[in-house]
């Protein structure tokens, strides 16, 4: 049976031991499937429990607010991910408490006391506790005395260059989605519960269906060919925007999707929207009769994009 826990205290959640692997895993991209799969390999081989854990909300969005760098995944999207790979996911709460805790302590309250690791397995730069003072090295002279091992496996690379979050950050805003699909070993998706708007894009003749992006800032703005999962529907085309909406004075950062030819109630589900191709930026135009023509020409263009399937730079520049 999977778990899912929140707190560094309490119980025991693995009495007879387990193989503990930590990290921030936002995006779970090949790099992080890489370390999850040794630690997983070490489980099996000892017979214990894999529990992978994190921290919800990241540490930098603690520190850093709106001012951190964006997000790959959604807390939900991260932790179907882990769970997909391990035994038990912790999202351990990130305030001010645990910002506080010594290196020290958080080896003997969460790794000792709370999971009873026997392994523990990091990635490479690994640092943790107050002020960032805990590190491989300390993790593993800890670990000598309270029965534990600590490691860490090689960065995984593609073309000669490590996988890391910021390359895949990097690639989406570049708007290269099949070299970040490369990296994170699958297409980037947003994935979120629809939500009512003001009803604007139905007036106009293109409804949405809106996501709301309160897990923090997405890695991608402007206009998209995308891809529509879930609520029954797979790989539905539609064109959708991520911004503020600037022509109608938006101010907070929605997802909204256009499904062509599509006509059903998709308020409360969740959707996962897969992004194929950037048509433009978003823009600000001069009233609604300008938005709604540019609309006109973005849905005609990722149709064209989204019938051609892979031949996405033919699509965009024909």
């Amino acid at each position: 049976m999977k778990r899912f826990f929140r707190d560094a205290d309490g119980a025991s959640l693995a009495p007879q031991g387990s193989v503990v692997c930590i990290g921030a895993f936002d995006g779970v991209h090949r790099g992080h499937a890489a370390l999850l799969s040794h630690a997983r390999r070490r489980a099996q081989a000892r017979g214990l429990p894999l529990v992978v854990l994190s921290f919800e909300p990241l540490p930098r969005q603690h520190f850093q607010g709106r001012d951190a760098v964006p997000r790959l995944t959604s807390p939900r999207q991260r932790l179907a991910l882990l769970l997909r790979q391990s035994d038990t996911v912790g999202f351990l709460r990130f305030g001010h408490r645990l910002a506080q805790t010594r290196a020290e302590d958080f080896v003997r309250r969460v790794l000792v006391e709370r999971l009873a690791a026997r392994e523990v397995w990091v990635g490479p730069g690994f640092r943790f506790g107050h002020e960032r003072r805990g590190d491989l090295a300390m993790l593993q002279a800890l670990g000598a005395v309270a029965g534990f091992s600590a490691g860490s496996i090689e960065p995984h690379a593609h073309d000669g260059e490590r996988i890391s979050s910021s390359r895949i950050r990097a690639a989406l805003a570049a708007g290269a989605f099949d070299a970040a699909a490369t990296l994170l070993g699958r297409p980037f998706a947003i994935e979120g519960h629809v939500v009512r708007g003001q009803q604007l894009g139905r007036r106009l003749g293109y409804p949405t269906a809106n996501i709301r992006m309160r897990w923090g800032r997405a890695p991608v703005h402007g206009i998209f060919a995308v891809r529509v999962h879930g609520a029954g529907l797979s790989h539905w085309p539609a064109v959708a925007s991520l911004g503020t909406r600037p022509t109608v004075a938006g101010v907070e950062p929605l997802l909204e999707a256009h499904l062509f030819d599509f006509d059903g109630d998709l308020y409360g589900r969740v959707l996962s929207v897969e992004f194929v191709a950037k048509l433009r930026d978003e823009l600000k135009f001069d009233g609604l009769d300008p938005l709604v023509q540019q609309m006109h020409r973005d849905a005609a263009q990722a149709r064209d994009i989204l019938a051609r399937g892979p031949n996405l730079e033919e699509a965009l520049t024909s």
